[in-house]
């Protein structure tokens, strides 16, 4: 069981460090119940310096409005509308239950947020999302901390077909694809020389505590020279996340010489 271990090993790192201490939750003893801390013991989850945090000027509240059901004629009355069909749920049980909500999402809020972080950033970074009776309610049914899970978009146009969020309390253990930022081409050596990067991934999958969710992580391509690679096990990331790849796996890899 891949994600046992997963738990079991950021456990292990929480407990070496006085830094880590909040439970795991309802994630946690769902998929390892023998192994399930005490509250008295939880852990506290921060982040730390020389590690990427969210930048808090990007933070903003998402507002979201129940939806009457799942029907296809609902969803195209609510794009038309200009609102985004949407799901909240719990990650243990997935979009077939676990507390799953109907809702829908302002169409603008959501384009303007993808456009101004970027597709891949939307997806890994935590927002706040009240529900409300309607957008102009000062009422809040539910308010959470929330991940954008899946975002679709219609081919060819790339309208705003569904957004799924995903609840994020500080308990949860979260299966996110975080981007990877390229730093240092500017003086890699083998660029220098008129080399190529040939770049394999863009994002990598990781194990993250909800509270300490990277919104990248940094490759460092300062000292590559041709024919040199970083693979998964060169990435440096938070010691409580876990990479679920094989760390021989190649991020990216500095080619020949162009027009040699």
């Amino acid at each position: 069981m891949r994600f046992v271990r997963s738990i079991t090993t950021l456990r292990r790192l929480a407990g070496s460090r006085p830094h880590l201490s909040r439970p795991f939750g309802s994630a946690a003893a769902i998929l390892a119940p023998s192994e399930s801390p005490s509250v008295a013991e939880a852990p506290i989850f921060e982040y730390l310096e020389g590690f990427p945090r969210p930048d808090p000027k990007h933070s903003e509240t998402i507002l979201a409005v129940p939806r009457a059901g799942p029907k296809k004629i609902v969803a195209a009355k609510e794009r038309k509308a200009g609102r985004v069909p949407s799901i909240l749920f719990e990650q243990e049980k997935g979009e077939e239950g676990g507390n799953k909500r109907l809702i829908s999402v302002r169409t603008n809020q959501i384009r303007k947020l993808v456009n101004h972080l970027g597709y891949s950033f939307f997806l890994s970074r935590l927002f706040d999302l009240e529900v409300r009776p309607d957008f102009d309610s000062d009422e809040v049914i539910e308010k959470v901390r929330v991940l954008p899970r899946k975002l679709h978009l219609e081919a060819g146009t790339e309208a705003l077909l569904n957004v799924t969020f995903l609840r994020a309390p500080s308990h949860a253990l979260l299966k996110v694809d975080v981007p990877l930022v390229f730093r240092g081409d500017d003086v890699s050596p083998g660029l220098r020389k008129g080399a190529c990067l040939n770049t394999i991934k863009r994002t990598v999958k990781c194990l993250c505590p909800a509270d300490i969710v990277p919104p990248y992580i940094d490759v460092d391509l300062s000292e590559l020279d041709i024919d040199q690679k970083i693979i998964i096990g060169d990435l440096k990331v938070h010691p409580a996340l876990q990479i679920l790849r094989s760390k021989d796996e190649p991020v990216c890899k500095i080619g020949g010489i162009r027009g040699a």
